[in-house]
């Protein structure tokens, strides 16, 4: 498990996702799967820092396998969940 999203000069939870990616393929996890359960749907920070930036730091320390499980998004049983949620209160 690691965090993203640091913001600001405070200290932020570690470790971090993209230096944890750099140090995989050296410890020899070449293949990784990526997921964010913190966010319900894509945004410049799933799309860009996560799915872009970190394969490129995966596969420039000798990564071989990136995969990202995108967030829900508009999929239909995230929303039917959603309104069930709605509903029942």
């Amino acid at each position: 498990m690691c965090y993203q999203s640091k913001f600001g000069p405070a200290e932020w939870l570690t470790p971090a996702l993209d230096k944890t990616l750099m140090e995989l393929p050296k410890k020899g996890i070449k293949n990784v799967l990526v997921i964010t359960p913190g966010f319900v749907s894509d945004c410049i920070e799933t799309i860009e820092e996560i799915e872009s930036e970190n394969h490129d730091y995966f596969m420039e320390n000798g990564g071989v396998e990136f995969n990202y499980i995108h967030p829900f998004n508009d999929s239909p049983e995230f929303i039917d969940l959603l309104v069930s949620l709605v509903e029942d209160k």
